[in-house]
Parts: C-alpha cells; structure tokens; sequence
C-alpha cells in the first residue's frame, strides 16, 4: 500500500489534446495612444463588488465583503446559469468580474466573455495553440485566467505567449512570444498588472527549461525586464535585471556540472505573483528543480538559488530585494509558486501591526514572513510531513536523513502533489483566518537507474518504483481510501489550526471566504459546498456534475450576489490517477455554474457516454517482456494516460483503444508521431521499436485483467456470496 501511493503522488503530466491549429510565433506589437495605459485596478476589497483581480484585490486574500449570501440565507442558493465552456480537458481558471462582464478562461488558454448576471455569451477568442504543445504541459493544457485592465484583456497561451485583447470585443491588440518555443516552456498561470506593467512566468520545470518572470509594457507588449531564477550554464550575464543578484548570491550556490548545465535548472515561476505596494515591491513564487533529484541536477551539493524560494524585487527595475528560500536544494518537486497573501498581523513589538506575506507551499509548512525584508517569522507543519524533523531557527528545514531517496527508496510525505498545489487559498482579514486546501498524498521516491535518459520528463526519479505486474481494482479501492483532502482554517498567530474539515479523496478545490461568513469549497468529485468560517460545519452543498477545483469567485449585479465557479474534468491528478467516481462524470462537461439566491436553473446533465471495456487483441508477451512495457509505460506513458493503464476518460484509456490490436498502427502513433496534432507526438526518440512493442503487451495484458475482474463481481466483506441457484 506504502509503495502504491507514488502512483498518484507524481506530479508531472505530458498532456495529450484534441486537434489545435497552427501558429506561427510573431511580435505583433503596436503603439497605442498614452491614455490607453493599463494601469493596474488596485481596489479595496471592503468596498468593491466586482472580482476585478485574480486574488480578488491586490493583497489576494480572496475575501469578498459582499454578505447577502450568508449563513442564514445559504441555504436558498440556487443555480442562476450555466455556460458550456466546450472543453474536454482541465478547468482551473479563477473568473474575472468587471462591469457587469465576466472573463474567463477554459482549456488551451481560450478566453470567454459573457454577461455576468445571465451567462450570455458575448465573445470567445482562441489563440489556436497548436496540439503539439500539449507534450510540453507538465499539467494538462489548463489555464488559470485573465487580467483585465485599462479595457484590455491579457492572457498567457499555452504555448508561451502573451497576448492582449480588446475587452469589448475580444480583438487581439497585441501578441508577445515569451519564451523559446523550441524548448518545453508553457504558461498556464494568470497574468498580473502591475503600474503598467503585465508580469507573467512559465512552466516547463519537469522537461528541462530555465526558470524566469517578466514584465511587459501593457500597452505595447515590448518587455521592460526579466529576472532569472536561475543561472546561465557559464554563469555570465544575461543583461537582465537578475545580472547582479546571480553574480553576487545565487551562482556560488550551483556547481559547475550536472544535468543543470543542459536543462536550464528550472525554477519557473507558473502561479503566484503579488505587488506589495506598501513596499513598492513585487513577490513571486519559484518552482522545482530540473530534474527534482538533486545528485543529477548538481552534484556539488549546493542550495540551488532560487529554487523552491520567495523572492522579492522592485516593481519599476526587477532588481532583487530579498528572498527565502522554503526548500533549498529541492529534490521532491515542493515548489513555492502556491497562492502568496499579504496581511497585517500583530507580531510586532507589543502586539503592533507588522505587514508580512505567507504561504502555504507544497512541503507542508505554513510561512509567514516579514513582507518588507524577507525575515522568518514563523512556519508550522499543517499536514503530517516526514521529510523534515523541523525548522531552524531562520526557517532552514533540517532534513530528515531518512528521507534521502538518492541514497535509498524512501516513502516521504507530501509526495510530488504537495501538501498544497495551485488551488488558490483564501484569508479573512477581520477573522485573521487563512483558508488552506490542503492534502495529504505520501509518495515512493527512488532514484531512477536510468537518470534521465530515454524519457521526455527529466526528473531522475523512478516513475516505476512499487508499481506491481497487475493493479487489482481491490488493491486501487484500497489505495484511494487512504488519500485525504482537508480545508483547514489556519490562524497565523496562534500557528495552530481552528478547525479542519476533512473530504473524500484529495485534490480539493480552491477557495473562497465572504464577509457573509461562509467559506467556499469545491470537490473533484463535483461537490460545492460552503462551511461556517467559524466553526467548519457545512451549511449548503451541491454537485455541479464536473470536477469543481477551481477558485469560486462573488460578485454583484443590480444588487444581486452571485456565486460562481468555473468547473472541469482533467488536470493533473485526474489524468495521471485515472480517478473514478460512483457517480458518472462526462470527461467533455466543462462548464461555468453560478448561484444566487432563489436561483431556479438547472445543471444540464452530462451526456455520459460507455466505452465497451473488450480487449483489442489477445494478450501475448513473456514474463520478461512485460516487465520492459511496465517501466516503459510508467516512464512514458502513465503520466498522460493513467496508472497501469487506467484512463479518467478524459484521454484515450489504451486498454480499449483500438490501436492496440495492431502492431503496425501502434507503431504508427507511437513512435512516429501520427496523432501529432493531437498532442500524441512521436517517441522515437526515446523509445527502440522492441520497447514501443513491450508497452503494447503491457497495456494488453491490464485489458485483459480488468476483463477478468468485470466479469467476476467483487464480494466486500459481509456480503453474502450468490448460491448457485
């Protein structure tokens, strides 16, 4: 059981997709008049009723003051609309509310406008990202939202641009490439506008890229400054902002070989970014290591600045102010880049204000942090960990030996999910009550014999490690069950949690408080449900037939509060689990669903469609021969098509898919790439013909053991067993 919890505890994904179109990269940037700057929509958030900010104001605390929705009116929610995001794929944007207009993005970074009060669609605009980048998505082709700023809405594309589009219309104004197209970068996180400014990072940390944020003119597109979280290979000047800070601080802390050299480090900056403006100061959240074991990465043993860290810089120049560093020399993927939340709490002297900044990162201790130098101030573990035995005295964790993979397997909790991911957490300033989704996923780490040769994720860990011949669904029943999702309200000052409520299964939903005192929550399974802040006790719940991980947002329209949560199946944990549920989800629904009080809409159902479950072909292959497809498959394959073989639907589950009856055609798809187009590229790169052939027997032989069980009912225990009559 201990060994099968890595299975759904890797936290890497190539994302296959449905067919996209082209793009040729350009720079379409053009000069508009000086009234049109965008300027960043700071607001307050005890007065505003719109969700103009993805944090809901600038300090994200995602605390709304709109209370018309409240413990004693919840219970009359009701359904106000529903839109059709048409997307098969995953759903984690946060809605932007402006004006009486919704802003929202589905999968493949595709923006929606409607009319916030009916739903009403009022423009979509699709960046026609090409399907072959869906093998450079670590996460499934998500999208996390917009900005909307000076009448122009910003989005980051998948493939590594950013563009910007006329609110009105949906007219693209400008388009900016951000990255190196030619490398594994993508974008899925939400742009921010700073005085001016869009700040954006990337993703790419698992395949082998060079982590970095930067900051583009809003009204042109024309870049103004990136910051490295990273050095260069030769650890020269990059005439960037990071210049100085990489000569004099983070260069000492990398050797000077290792797969570091030639797979950039990592250290992508894909979620959180914040502007202090009391400090005048921008912080952002930095990303894993490349590849997360750090023997391969950098053999020289040093911390690896600025991964897995907080930094600091100024708004105007990017030039580094401060920085923490929460896991120094990463080596589990416990990335920094979760939801970042200013505040004034009294940790001053005498109980005075002081202005810090915490987080709630994937390695399980909650921060808080003096918000204008970076000191340490505090950090509790909020879920059971065992990869540390504490924090020092500066916040350093000191390492459990036990824990070192590189040395042995070992089972170490969080696993690669963390203890927290990218659903945003919420705070409530009056209550002093920070809202972490939090999770408990324990994972199996081994080093991969093979380093990271032959794969396209280059993580140096054995994606193989504890994962038997045949994954029974007694042994899976068995497994979910000891994985668990919590909410806790966690109080910064006491450091101690006030109440944890605890859900089936993990991957819990962002969330979302009200000064109506409700906290908002949704479930992978479907579930909405809002809590009493105070106490956790759930006061309304209702299934919105998708998987509902996103941040909830409230607005209001010609007086009337909404509630509203953009919802989807996919994402990382469902691809790579093959997640099931009693109930059936339709794998294509993604949908936006929204509240009010007295709503009287429905939730159309899904339009569930049966995969006949009948092996494609008879199974074959020695002994030895499936045991080559297992590591194969797991190395290759598992992250984008489940566990053993065991799709969530959302992808083709291979079991059943009609290519693997033939040889010919697998080799086809397999290794010369003719879905390409459709995210399933070609792995003759890393895969040899007789390797290609292993992961067919494989993928046959779980058909035919998954037929076997469907056709012998399962006995739980106490069950009478049916008498031959």
């Amino acid at each position: 059981m201990r060994t099968l919890s890595l299975l759904v505890a890797l936290s890497f994904l190539t994302a296959c997709g449905p067919p996209r179109g082209s793009f040729e990269p350009q720079d379409t940037a053009e000069t508009l008049d000086a009234a049109d700057v965008a300027v960043a929509m700071e607001v307050d958030s005890d007065t505003v009723t719109d969700w103009r900010v993805h944090g809901g104001n600038a300090e994200e605390h995602r605390h709304s003051p709109l209370q018309k929705v409240n413990l004693d009116t919840v219970d009359r929610l009701g359904v106000a609309w529903t839109y059709d995001l048409s997307t098969t794929r995953g759903v984690e944007a946060t809605p932007i509310v402006q004006d009486g207009v919704m802003y929202v993005t589905s999968a493949w970074s595709v923006v929606h406008a409607l009319d916030a009060a009916t739903g009403e669609e009022l423009w979509v605009y699709d960046p026609d990202a090409p399907g072959e980048t869906a093998i450079k998505a670590c996460c499934d082709v998500v999208n996390r939202g917009v900005a909307v700023a000076g009448g122009k809405v910003y989005v980051g594309v998948i493939d590594g641009r950013l563009e910007a589009l006329e609110a009105e219309t949906g007219k693209l104004i400008w388009s900016t490439v951000t990255v190196d197209q030619d490398k594994p970068y993508t974008i899925t996180g939400a742009p921010r506008i700073i005085d001016g400014k869009v700040l954006i990072g990337n993703g790419g940390a698992e395949l082998g890229v060079r982590g970095y944020i930067s900051a583009y003119d809003a009204q042109t597109g024309k870049l103004d400054w990136r910051f490295y979280t990273t050095p260069n290979p030769i650890k020269t000047p990059d005439n960037a902002a990071s210049d100085d800070t990489l000569t004099t601080l983070a260069n000492a802390t990398w050797g000077d070989d290792g797969a570091w050299i030639s797979d950039g480090g990592g250290g992508t900056v894909w979620d959180s970014i914040i502007h202090d403006k009391a400090n005048d100061q921008i912080i952002f959240g930095v990303g894993n290591g490349s590849p997360w074991n750090p023997e391969l990465r950098d053999p020289d043993g040093g911390d690896n600045l600025f991964l897995s860290s907080i930094v600091a810089v100024e708004v105007e120049t990017g030039a580094y102010k401060w920085h923490f560093q929460t896991t120094p020399r990463d080596s589990t993927d416990y990335t920094a880049t979760q939801t970042l939340i200013l505040a004034d709490l009294p940790l001053g002297e005498d109980g005075a204000a002081r202005r810090v900044v915490m987080q709630a990162p994937k390695n399980g201790f909650f921060y808080v942090l003096d918000a204008q130098t970076g000191a340490f101030i505090s950090g509790d573990a909020f879920v059971p960990q065992n990869w540390a035995l504490g924090l020092d005295e500066s916040g350093r964790p000191i390492r459990n030996p036990d824990a070192d993979y590189t040395r042995n397997p070992a089972f170490i909790a969080p696993g690669s999910l963390g203890a927290h991911n990218w659903h945003p957490m919420a705070y409530d300033p009056h209550a002093r009550l920070a809202y972490i989704p939090a999770q408990e996923i324990p994972a199996l780490f081994s080093q991969d014999p093979s380093g990271t040769d032959g794969v396209k994720w280059n993580t140096g860990t054995d994606f193989s490690a504890g994962i038997p011949p045949i994954l029974t669904p007694e042994i899976e029943a068995a497994l979910r069950a000891t994985l668990k999702g919590r909410l806790i309200a966690w109080d910064p000052v006491a450091r101690q949690p006030r109440w944890s409520v605890e859900h089936q299964g993990p991957w819990n939903g962002g969330v979302l408080s009200t000064a109506g005192g409700l906290v908002f929550q949704g479930q992978l399974n479907g579930d909405f449900s809002a809590y009493d802040a105070a106490t956790g006790d759930l006061m309304w719940q209702q299934n919105v037939k998708a998987g509902a991980n996103a941040g909830p947002v409230t607005y209001e329209v010609d007086g009337e509060q909404y509630i509203s949560i953009a919802a989807g199946w996919g994402t990382i944990y469902t691809l790579l689990s093959g997640y099931a549920f009693d109930e059936k989800i339709d794998p294509r629904l993604g949908q936006v669903v929204t509240f009010k009080l007295d709503g009287n809409q429905i939730i159309p159902d899904p339009d569930v469609f049966e995969i006949e479950r009948m092996p494609m072909a008879k199974a074959f292959g020695t002994e030895a021969v499936l045991e080559t497809g297992r590591v194969a498959y797991a190395r290759n394959c598992m992250v984008c098509h489940g566990v053993s073989a065991i799709s969530s639907g959302v992808l083709p589950d291979l079991r059943w898919s009609a290519i693997t009856g033939d040889e010919a055609i697998w080799d086809m798809v397999v290794l010369d790439g003719s879905l390409s187009s459709n995210g399933m590229v070609a792995f003759d790169d890393v895969l040899s013909q007789d390797e290609a052939e292993s992961i067919r027997a494989y993928v046959l032989a779980q058909a035919h053991a998954q037929a076997a069980a469907d056709a012998e009912p399962i006995v739980e225990d106490g069950d009478e067993i049916p008498s031959d009559e």
